[in-house]
């Protein structure tokens, strides 16, 4: 198994529960295990009765496994405040007043939660040498797979403003000095380094989801959570990332044989329909089914995680280093 692992899926589906027993088998089979919720209802507190942040924390309890919670509005918070000191230092007083101004319109455009934490997903990948695994519970699957989406797009629109800063440089340069050859060229300019930073952050971030991560996504058990996997999982393979499995979620307990009653009519009934779309996720879906988890009469945390932990058919061991 790779160092980062990803629990994907539709809003609602039990990313979390899935994620943190994950974390926690390989917590327990000696694995030492960051587990990162980037979800803003942060369930993770929730599932192990204890307060995170975004720093990472132990897991009472737990003594291999740490956890952490991101905030996506104080991600992005932070992620335009930086923007704006950045290019306040590049521009004339003048220009700040306008910079502040599309910093606060940047803030609600479509795309600033993703770019702001995928920012945050290449902080924690880039400073998690003490980790042998990361296990991200990650975003609803539209925001996740735009998230993923950004090194692909980003790459080229940073080498063609790099393209045109370099341009701008040299004709200042020469124009400053008459026409002959400038004595330096991009030689210490701020915002060639920041965008040359900013391009190797992301081919970092690309390279390492394609090598060294693994895709698990989440499924429950009816006809609208299975069509959006399938376009989850073929969008996922478009990116060339590696989607391992599928864990189904909140299948219907059967009722024993000798139960009766318009209770156990419904069960089994439901139990029936239910067989059937296991059994198309089997045929249909190249990704194996994983786990296939039974709905709990209370909330998935204390002993039911670890029940949880065990019945997750994924492996934990360690991918040997490449030498």
């Amino acid at each position: 198994m790779r160092k980062f692992v990803f629990f994907g899926g539709k809003g609602g589906v039990g990313k979390t529960t899935m994620s943190s027993a994950y974390a926690v088998k390989c917590a327990r089979a000696g694995v030492r295990t960051l587990l990162v919720s980037t979800d803003p209802a942060h369930s993770t507190s929730d599932v192990f009765d204890q307060q995170f942040t975004d720093t990472p924390s132990p897991v009472e309890g737990e003594p291999n496994l740490d956890a952490m919670e991101i905030d996506p509005e104080t991600e992005v918070r932070d992620h335009l405040m930086e923007t704006k000191r950045a290019l306040s230092d590049q521009v004339s007083p003048a220009m700040v007043n306008e910079i502040d101004r599309q910093i606060e319109m940047a803030h609600q455009t479509p795309g600033a939660h993703e770019s702001a934490l995928f920012d945050r997903f290449i902080d924690v990948m880039r400073n998690s040498e003490e980790y042998d695994r990361v296990v991200f519970d990650t975003s609803p699957t539209g925001g996740t797979l735009r998230l993923l989406s950004l090194p692909e797009y980003l790459d080229g629109w940073i080498q063609r403003l790099l393209h045109k800063r370099k341009q701008s440089v040299k004709l200042f340069e020469r124009a400053a000095i008459g026409n002959n050859e400038p004595r330096r060229m991009m030689e210490g300019d701020p915002i060639i380094a920041r965008l040359e930073q900013r391009r190797d952050d992301f081919t970092f971030a690309k390279d390492t989801l394609q090598d060294d991560a693994a895709f698990f996504l989440v499924v429950n058990p009816d006809e609208l959570s299975i069509r959006e996997t399938k376009r989850a999982v073929e969008q996922l393979d478009s990116y060339g990332l590696d989607v391992r499995g599928l864990a189904v979620n909140r299948l219907t307990p059967e009722p024993d044989p000798e139960e009766e009653g318009r209770g156990a009519t419904f069960l089994r009934n439901r139990v029936k329909t239910e067989q059937e779309r296991l059994r198309e996720l089997r045929e249909d879906f190249s990704p194996p089914l994983v786990a296939a988890i039974e709905t709990r009469v209370a909330e998935v945390k204390g002993d039911f995680l670890g029940e949880v932990a065990d019945e997750i058919e994924v492996d934990v061991e360690l991918t040997p280093k490449k030498v």
